[in-house]
């Protein structure tokens, strides 16, 4: 489906939907980052997975998304595999990874990780509704432009000072880079995936990004390699095989009302008239009988 063509008309009418979508997205980012200076890694690899249900919820309710058994069978699968993983950050002694140890700091860190899953549901639904119904060159367009605005604002109200304590040296610049070019890849194709599929779907792929996040420490910070971490990938893949194989349905519309408008639109408008009908009708028969 196309998007309006123009950009003004775009702004005009759906300025506040993509400023919601914006919002939600760079907060949700915003929160998770920040939940690593009070909480720890085990900690939100395993709360980051409430965004599924979240998703799912919202998925029932506003996308009229209809789940089967199997599709909540095949979560609970992805969410072994992701109890595997944290296990095998336990076995290893890399459960903690707080640079806070006051417990309020440590909720506080958990409660942040709960709000960015809340907020990622949120802008996903949104994004798999847009893109669904819409322009993806609209909606990555708008996103961007939003998004940049927001993050731009916020950097300025509150990351100023931790901006300007960065000590800049070619390998920082080529970090920087290298993420800002996964990042842009990431947004540019989860669109055309979710388009395909659904948020959800693509949610539970990304539950696999820890994992991966985990083989690259075995080279890059020397991880103790754990059977756990390819068990992990195993479970995670086969609940998302699982969730794809059947498709899901969409609940039916509810047409009582317009059926009862296409029968008072079929029929005539004057009462009289269609009783005079009815009775000439009967004399008809009756007469050749």
């Amino acid at each position: 489906m196309q998007g309006d063509g123009n950009i003004l008309q775009i702004l005009r009418t759906k300025w506040w939907k993509y400023l919601v979508m914006g919002l939600a997205d760079v907060e949700a980012n915003y929160a998770v980052v920040k939940a690593y200076q009070f909480t720890t890694l085990t900690s939100i690899q395993l709360l980051d997975c409430f965004v599924i249900p979240v998703l799912m919820a919202l998925s029932w309710f506003f996308m009229k998304t209809r789940y089967k058994l199997v599709h909540f069978v095949a979560v609970m699968v992805c969410l072994l595999g992701v109890g595997a993983m944290v296990g095998a950050d336990f076995l290893a002694g890399r459960v903690q990874g707080s640079t806070s140890d006051v417990r309020g700091d440590v909720l506080l860190g958990d409660g942040l990780v709960l709000l960015s899953a809340i907020l990622y549901a949120v802008s996903n639904i949104c994004q798999e509704h847009t893109v669904k119904n819409g322009s993806l060159v609209e909606f990555l367009g708008m996103m961007g432009l939003f998004g940049s605005l927001i993050s731009g604002v916020q950097l300025a109200v509150l990351e100023t000072h931790a901006v300007s304590s960065i000590k800049w040296d070619r390998f920082i610049i080529l970090l920087f880079g290298l993420y800002i070019s996964m990042m842009y890849a990431l947004y540019s194709f989860m669109p055309v995936v979710v388009r395909l599929t659904s948020a959800t779907a693509v949610n539970l792929s990304l539950l696999t990004a820890d994992l991966f996040s985990l083989f690259c420490g075995l080279f890059l910070f020397h991880y103790k390699f754990s059977v756990l971490y390819l068990i992990s990938f195993a479970v995670i893949t086969v609940g998302f095989i699982m969730f794809n194989v059947v498709p899901t349905s969409s609940a039916p519309p509810n047409n009582s009302a317009e059926e009862f408008a296409n029968r008072a639109a079929g029929s005539s408008s004057n009462p009289l008239m269609d009783a005079d009908e009815e009775a000439e009708t009967f004399i008809a028969v009756d007469n050749c009988n």
